[in-house]
């Protein structure tokens, strides 16, 4: 009864703010241990998250969405955009093995294909410049040929930085695409426009503020400590509507002003920097959301639906650290899918945290840490850098919820996060005697040091729980997704 009621109150909250079933979840997967798909459907469900944003189009991720009802963004990888510009039967034949497979009555409820993610940014020197738009083109046609164009549409999320506002006038009415792909960026949207598919762009307060140490604090969320920008009698209180706003006056230059935008990624993290930490994150979201239970929009766009996948899930410890440590932490849950902080989805600012993960098992709570005994500490610096080049150690760095530990301290942190990634192996805490396997847990008031979940552990008996209607259908569809393999 308890989880019946936990159920309807849920059910309830997202009746009362029909703005938060804009709210979607970016699913990412890049992890020594990811989360078992099964137990993410599932977490997205028991928190109401009715629309999911992937990073490709993972069997396993595929087929358990199958049946859940849950709105899709599959995507295709940058790396794939070049073999489908230059062929477009390439292209069909992505749109067959990777749409057409699971479009079926209790199959996977795909909207939207995303053609690459942040092709434009200036870190990858142009390398898909030339490749993006022919294999948007091509992805779309494929889409439309298969007879699934008028409902399933292809879009490019972009990084913020495509557009801008020239320095002589920097307010967001004065945006403009920028200027070395301006030409491409408007045969682009031209082309969205025609097929009547979104913009999908990427806004991140959180790296205003990580980027210029001179950005006002208070600017980068929404509850209006900050000093307004003033564009022309309009006040901008915070950098999202100001962000969006520039990307609404872009279009509007190119004759598109009233295209439909999706912010396709939007967030905080949780550690890896000063400003990376779960009280601002929380704050961020606070305000955020309400906005997006009121569907309060934007100056440019007052009082309209915004269509926002938040980023992400879960934290993933194998990412690149290149753009920053954050990269690691971007989760609104922990590695293990456990929340970090409360946060009420519905936009109604109850103190409130969220259904964590079901049935997820973990390895014995054995750690790794500094032999006492250890001898020989010349070794310690190197064998450090070892454990933390196949490791996360992202929480020992300046400003981190780990930084500012003794020696010992940050040893024992890299050894054990390395033993946890190689599941706990005897072998793996060593170090050429230097480390030792021990049950007493080494965390701080400040810092965690994990114990690793089971790669694949999953809520197996959570799972067989469900009725046998349910589990019929999603046999059903796991079997017809086998005949299109």
């Amino acid at each position: 009864m308890a989880g019946l009621a936990a159920a309807l109150l849920v059910a309830l909250c997202w009746a009362a703010a029909p703005g938060a079933a804009a709210l979607g979840m970016n699913w990412g997967t890049q992890a020594s241990h990811p989360l078992p798909p099964k137990a993410v459907v599932q977490v997205l469900r028991d928190n109401g998250i009715k629309k999911v944003k992937l990073f490709d189009t993972d069997f396993a991720a595929m087929s358990a969405l199958a049946g859940s009802g849950i709105e899709v963004m599959a995507a295709i990888p940058n790396i794939m955009l070049a073999d489908l510009a230059a062929d477009a039967g390439k292209a069909k034949d992505w749109v067959k093995r990777n749409v057409k497979r699971y479009d079926f009555d209790g199959g996977v409820t795909i909207k939207y294909v995303a053609v690459g993610n942040e092709p434009f940014l200036a870190s990858y020197n142009g390398s898909f410049i030339k490749v993006t738009f022919p294999a948007l083109q091509n992805i779309q046609n494929a889409l439309n040929d298969a007879g699934v164009g008028d409902r399933i549409k292809a879009t490019v999320p972009l990084n913020a930085g495509v557009y801008n506002s020239p320095a002589s006038n920097p307010v967001p009415s004065a945006g403009r695409f920028r200027t070395d792909i301006s030409g491409l960026m408007t045969d682009i949207v031209k082309f969205l426009a025609k097929n009547n598919a979104p913009f999908t762009v990427n806004i991140y307060p959180f790296l205003s503020l990580y980027q210029n140490d001179n950005f006002p604090l208070d600017y980068a969320f929404f509850d209006g400590g900050a000093t307004p920008v003033n564009d022309n009698g309009v006040l901008y209180t915070n950098v999202f509507d100001a962000n969006f706003d520039t990307l609404v006056a872009a279009l509007k230059a190119v004759g598109n002003g009233d295209m439909p935008i999706i912010v396709g990624e939007v967030g905080w993290p949780t550690d890896g920097d000063k400003h990376a930490k779960a009280s601002y994150a929380g704050r961020f979201y606070a305000g955020l959301l309400k906005r997006l239970a009121a569907n309060t929009g934007t100056p440019a766009r007052l009082n309209q639906y915004i269509e926002v996948y938040l980023f992400g899930l879960v934290d993933e410890d194998a990412k690149s650290v290149a753009p920053g440590n954050f990269e690691r932490h971007w989760g609104i849950l922990r590695y293990d899918g456990q929340p970090k902080y409360p946060m009420d989805l519905a936009g109604q600012g109850r103190n409130t945290m969220l259904v964590p993960a079901k049935g997820i098992k973990y390895l014995p709570k054995t750690w790794c840490a500094l032999n006492p005994n250890a001898r020989d500490l010349g070794k310690l610096g190197a064998n450090i850098d070892y454990a933390c080049t196949f490791a996360d150690c992202t929480p020992l760095g300046y400003g981190s919820t780990c930084n500012g530990m003794d020696t010992a301290g940050n040893a024992s942190y890299a050894f054990n996060a390395y033993y946890q990634v190689q599941n706990q192996k005897d072998d793996a805490c060593d170090f050429q005697g230097l480390a030792l396997p021990t049950e007493k847990d080494p965390s701080t008031a400040t810092c965690n040091f994990t114990i690793q979940i089971q790669a694949g552990a999953a809520a197996a008996e959570a799972l067989r729980g469900r009725s046998a209607g349910a589990a019929a259908g999603v046999l059903l569809a796991l079997l017809q997704l086998l005949a299109l393999w």
